[in-house]
């Protein structure tokens, strides 16, 4: 009897810095490790033999394509059993991903794990930072999903330096490396996760209460459309960076190792400075504030090749590559409202708008750059019109939005 009423007894949550470390360790594995830790191996994979350098261009396609499908899939994912379970599965699944890449059988063997791996960061994207930050007051939101995100630093931080080491014993052991890794990773993550909320239903009083639903729906549009236009924003940076320096300035595969690593660095600290910045002045400032330093980052290498400059523009655009995540599902949960399903489709609709958009542009700049004669310079210009456009679009939405609650509050004064 003892034992049956033991069994009875609910599990207890854990305490919420443990989820949060959960939620750390999944976007390291997740995007970190499983995305960033390629580009820094794409090289050896060409020097190796493993295939050429058209098909590991395609494998690198992989990843991103797989997010997209995992985006689409997290919900009914959870749907069918957890949240909570959909997060371990693609954790692990990562991890074996990350194995099998070890043994190059075939392209077609590589290309599924990849495309596995994006699949797992995907749902991971999706699922992993609402599950936590249910359990946490609105104030403490920011900062908690800094930490959240900060794992995808972590992974970009890891693949300029850890991946260089792993490639001194081969190819081969590298993978092993980041497979036992992720493994680590995962076992710290497992017991973490918190009990997913059920989404609350709002009492008549509370929804009568939102005088503007159509303005809310409006404003989360342009956020999607802000979102995608930052990923295309980030796509020269994230994927272009090293071959610029290395081979559009003749400076060398070192210089451009150097930057990746500022890039890095910067992705370390982004979400934690970004996710405080949003406690402190709120999402929708900082937001602003961050477009606004982006667009002047990424437009720094189209204009001058000074060393410190580009140094300033590696560290910026890699503090934004995670910490606009933070902002963007901070404002998500702002306009969505208290409703938590409501934040989820919200929030899925983003990373959807935002991985099509990053996927989309990819193949796009890789176009432009063959066809304007690897005049990387277009792609910096076109990054900054994009995040130049991203603002101005909110600013001016924000003008809008406060022209008609002036004309609302005329109305009822008359």
């Amino acid at each position: 009897m003892e034992r049956s009423a033991a069994a009875l007894q609910p599990v207890p949550e854990p305490p919420i810095w443990r989820a949060i470390l959960s939620g750390a360790c999944a976007s390291l594995i997740g995007i970190g490790l499983a995305r960033f830790a390629y580009t820094p191996l794409l090289p050896a994979v060409v020097s190796a033999g493993w295939f050429g350098a058209e098909a590991a261009a395609y494998l690198a396609a992989a990843n991103l394509g797989g997010y997209l499908v995992g985006v689409l899939l997290a919900e009914p994912l959870a749907a069918r059993g957890s949240a909570r379970t959909a997060l371990r599965i693609m954790m692990a699944a990562s991890t074996l991903s990350l194995f099998a890449c070890a043994l190059p059988a075939s392209f077609l063997w590589f290309f599924g794990w990849r495309l596995v791996s994006g699949v797992g960061g995907g749902v991971i994207m999706i699922l992993a930072a609402p599950t936590i930050l249910a359990h946490l007051p609105a104030g403490r939101r920011g900062l908690a999903s800094g930490f959240i995100f900060m794992g995808i630093g972590l992974g970009i931080a890891a693949s300029g330096t850890l991946v260089p080491l792993l490639l001194r014993e081969g190819l081969t052991q590298a993978w092993i490396g980041l497979g036992v890794a992720s493994a680590l990773l995962t076992a710290v993550a497992w017991s973490g996760w918190p009990t997913p909320r059920p989404s609350p239903i709002a009492p008549p009083q509370t929804r009568a209460r939102d005088p503007h639903p159509a303005r809310s729906s409006g404003a989360l549009w342009v956020l999607y459309g802000q979102y995608a236009l930052n990923a295309v924003g980030l796509v020269p940076h994230m994927v272009f960076l090293v071959v610029f320096v290395a081979h559009g300035l003749g400076q060398g595969v070192d210089a451009g190792a150097f930057y990746w690593v500022a890039f890095g660095l910067g992705a370390v600290l982004g979400p934690l400075l970004s996710g405080h910045l949003a406690d402190r002045a709120g999402y929708r400032a900082a937001l602003r504030l961050v477009l606004l330093l982006e667009a002047l980052a990424a437009f720094t290498p189209a204009i001058t090749s000074n060393p410190g400059a580009l140094l300033i523009s590696s560290l910026i655009m890699g503090a934004a590559t995670p910490g606009i995540v933070p902002l963007v599902l901070g404002r998500v949960h702002e306009l969505a409202g208290p409703r938590i399903n409501a934040q989820k489709v919200a929030w899925r609709l983003a990373t959807t708008a935002f991985a099509a958009a990053q996927a989309l542009a990819a193949y796009l700049m890789a176009y432009l750059l063959a066809a304007s004669g690897d005049d990387y310079a277009r792609l910096f210009e076109a990054a900054a019109a994009a995040l130049l456009l991203a603002l101005l679009i909110d600013l001016v939405s924000g003008l809008a939005t406060r022209s008609q609650r002036t004309s609302g509050h005329r109305q009822t004064r008359l």
